[in-house]
C-alpha cells in the first residue's frame, strides 16, 4: 500500500470499541510506511514495533471514550446553553465560525442527503488575572483579583457524517500526529548526520589540498607548503568528525535508531498528547466564580488538548450541527464592486 493510500478511508483504520490483531498489524504497517519504508529491511521490524503500536491504540481508545457526547450547536440554542454563551460572544458568531470550515462545507456538498453532521470545534483558550468587581453578599467590592477566560479562533477541521465516524477519525488523526512527532525527532538526527557528512567531505578536501600543494594557487607562485600546525588542526577536526559520525552510526545503525525513535514515541504517547476535561463555574462575563458566590453563574464543561510539538493548548468540544447552520457562500457582486473602481 502506498503512502497516499493510508489517507483514504481513514475511519476504517481505527475502531475505538475493540482492538484486533488486524488493526494493530495495519497500524504498524502504516507507522513504518509514513515514517520510513526502508525500516522494513531491519530484522523483526514489525514485531519490535507492534507492542508500542498496541500501547498507543489503547491510549487513544481511552482518550476517545472519555470525550463527552456531541453537543448541539446552533444559533437557536445559544441563549439556553451556558457553554455556547461562554464560547461565542453572540449567536451570530456560530454560523460565522462554521462558514470558515471548508471541510464541513465539503462534507455537506458530498452528501446532500445529510441534514446534520458532527465535528470537533477547536478554540484558543486563554486565562488571565484581572481586576474587577465582585458581589459579596449585598455589597459590591471593587478591584477584586479575578480570573477571566476567553475563547477565540474557532476552527472545525475534523468532520464526520455521524458521531461514531467522527470519533474514528479523531483516533486516526491523533495516531498520525504521533507519527509526525516521531518524524520530527528523526528529522533532527538526519540533519545532524547530513551536516557531519558534509563537514567531513570539506575537511578531507582541504586537508588533501594542503598536503599536496599548499593552499589554492599558492604553489604556482612558489608559496611554501602549509604549516604543519594547520594540517594538524584539520586532522584533529577530521578525527572529531569521524568520532561524531561513529556515534550517529552507519546507515544500518541509523535505521535502527529511527525505528527505536518511532517505537519510543508510540510506547509513550502521553508525553506528546494529553486530553483532559475542564469544568469552570463562569459568570455571564466569563469570570471564574467560587462555588459559594451569589453572582449568577453556570458550570461550563469543555475538553482541552495539550500538544507537545510545538507546545500548545487548545480547548475543544464535540459538536453536532445542522446543515441550515452553515451559511451559504456568496458570489462576487460585480455591480457593487464596480462602484469602487
Amino acid at each position: 500500500m502506498g503512502i497516499l493510500d493510508w489517507f483514504k478511508n481513514r475511519p476504517a483504520q481505527f475502531d475505538p470499541d475493540r482492538v484486533s490483531d488486524e488493526m494493530i498489524g495495519a497500524a504498524t504497517e502504516k507507522a513504518i510506511t509514513l515514517t520510513n519504508p526502508r525500516l522494513k529491511v531491519l530484522p523483526a521490524c514489525h514485531s519490535h514495533l507492534a507492542p508500542a503500536v498496541g500501547t498507543t491504540i489503547e491510549f487513544l481508545r481511552a482518550m476517545i471514550k472519555a470525550l463527552p457526547d456531541a453537543r448541539p450547536v446552533s444559533t437557536a440554542t445559544w441563549a439556553t446553553d451556558p457553554a455556547l454563551r461562554a464560547f461565542f460572544v453572540a449567536p451570530s458568531d456560530i454560523p460565522k465560525a462554521l462558514g470558515r470550515s471548508d471541510n464541513l462545507r465539503t462534507l455537506f456538498d458530498k452528501f446532500p442527503e445529510l441534514d446534520e453532521a458532527c465535528l470537533v470545534l477547536g478554540m484558543a483558550f486563554n486565562e488571565q488575572r484581572v481586576f474587577g468587581m465582585a458581589l459579596q453578599g449585598e455589597l459590591v467590592q471593587r478591584d477584586v483579583v479575578q480570573t477571566s477566560v476567553s475563547f477565540s479562533d474557532h476552527r472545525a477541521h475534523i468532520c464526520g457524517r455521524d458521531e461514531s465516524r467522527l470519533r474514528r477519525i479523531v483516533g486516526v488523526e491523533a495516531f498520525e500526529y504521533l507519527l509526525g512527532r516521531a518524524l520530527a525527532e528523526i528529522g533532527e538526527d538526519r540533519v545532524e548526520r547530513q551536516q557531519l557528512e558534509a563537514n567531513r567531505a570539506l575537511i578531507r578536501a582541504r586537508l588533501r589540498l594542503l598536503q599536496q600543494q599548499g593552499p589554492g594557487l599558492g604553489s604556482m607562485f612558489g608559496s611554501p607548503p602549509a604549516a604543519r600546525n594547520e594540517q594538524a588542526r584539520l586532522e584533529t577536526e577530521l578525527q572529531e568528525n569521524e568520532r561524531q559520525l561513529e556515534t550517529v552510526g552507519d546507515t544500518q545503525s541509523a535505521l535502527a535508531m529511527e525505528l527505536e525513535c518511532l517505537r519510543d514515541v508510540l510506547a509513550n504517547p502521553e508525553r506528546h498528547l494529553r486530553v483532559g476535561q475542564r469544568q469552570l463555574r463562569l459568570s455571564t462575563m466569563n469570570v471564574v466564580l467560587e462555588e459559594g458566590s451569589s453572582e449568577r453563574a453556570a458550570d461550563v464543561d469543555f475538553s482541552v488538548a495539550e500538544l507537545a510539538g510545538p507546545p500548545r493548548q487548545r480547548a475543544f468540544m464535540v459538536a453536532r450541527v445542522a446543515r441550515a447552520e452553515l451559511p451559504t457562500t456568496q458570489g462576487i457582486d460585480f455591480d457593487d464592486a464596480a462602484r469602487y473602481l
